[in-house]
């Protein structure tokens, strides 16, 4: 019998046969194995707490993994098939699968682009768990910028991103960087160029030439930072609208221009100042109200006449 007690103790310490055996030994059995038993039974009791507690630690374990953000390199695989913008809620998915935005499921009278099948009744809830859980590098990283943000929340970012894309002034050049690139390649690949780019130096007057018949645009370059300013002339039926601008992002950490600008003729100076708008590109057309200067029909003289313009930094001639 005492190799029986020796067995039923050494099952007891068993962690395969502890859970199961629940029943208490049979009455010729010794005091030493029933001791041991209970040893045994009150292991197993508290294995099991142990294995819950284990498997409640593991499910909340999942539950935080579940609940973590995912991180993608990319945010191209999470947009609109149809119109390549980034997706929004609610989202809408054919019988076959394909993926298409609310506003591109009106556009497409509810057919899918993709199978032409019904779209526009079945919400894809998976599909915007994922884009409300997903964190995208931002749009400019292949220019430099290292900031990652919440996919549904990139617009904010992207207009105040120090590396947004900037486009060349330079008619005919369809060169698009970052700022800083762009200051760059402006000095290397247009500055020898007669009559493109017109070098500045802060806070001195520039005369220069407005010119209908050649262009009805003036660019500057400040020589030592490489600050890229543009003048534009439209006609209307008042007269000339005149726009001034600095190429750039409106991102915070980009300093600020103003300018004094100034119509000059033989009789009369027509002046203003302000402050430069940033605009990442040029554009061919105006609104008439947002023009900086209009100068009347009678201070003009054919398609060619002369204007002063003197930049500074932030809002130093923003009071003239």
């Amino acid at each position: 019998m005492a190799s029986s007690g020796a067995d039923n103790g050494e099952r007891a310490g068993d962690d395969r046969s502890s859970k199961r055996q629940r029943l208490p030994p049979s009455h010729n059995e010794n005091e030493e194995s029933e001791e041991e038993y209970e040893e045994g039974f009150e292991s197993s009791e508290d294995e099991d707490e142990d294995d819950f507690e284990d498997l409640v630690t593991d499910e909340q374990s999942e539950s935080s993994k579940s609940s973590q953000s995912v991180k993608l390199q990319s945010s191209d695989v999470l947009d609109c098939p149809t119109c390549c913008e980034p997706l929004n809620r609610p989202i809408y998915q054919c019988s076959n699968g394909h993926l298409a935005c609310s506003s591109c499921c009106k556009k497409m009278n509810k057919k899918c682009s993709f199978c032409r099948c019904l779209i526009g009744d079945i919400r894809c809830i998976a599909m915007e768990k994922v884009i409300e859980a997903s964190i995208v590098p931002c749009p400019n990283a292949k220019y430099g910028c290292h900031e990652t943000t919440m996919y549904g929340d990139q617009s904010s970012h992207k207009t105040l991103c120090d590396f947004a894309r900037c486009f060349c002034p330079v008619p005919k050049c369809n060169y698009m960087s970052s700022y800083s690139d762009l200051k760059r390649h402006a000095r290397a690949a247009h500055s020898w160029e007669e009559g493109i780019l017109h070098s500045f130096v802060f806070d001195t007057p520039l005369i220069f030439s407005m010119n209908f018949g050649r262009r009805n645009m003036v660019i500057f370059h400040e020589e030592k930072d490489g600050d890229l300013v543009v003048v534009q002339a439209f006609k209307g039926s008042k007269g000339v609208y005149v726009t001034v601008n600095c190429i750039a992002p409106m991102a915070p950490g980009i300093r600020n221009l103003s300018c004094s600008l100034a119509k000059l003729s033989e009789f009369s100076t027509m002046r203003v100042g302000l402050r430069l708008d940033k605009i990442r590109k040029v554009s061919e057309q105006i609104k008439h109200e947002a023009a900086d200067m209009l100068i009347p029909p009678k201070m003009l003289s054919g398609e060619h006449w002369k204007m002063e313009i003197c930049i500074g930094r932030e809002n130093k001639y923003t009071h003239i």
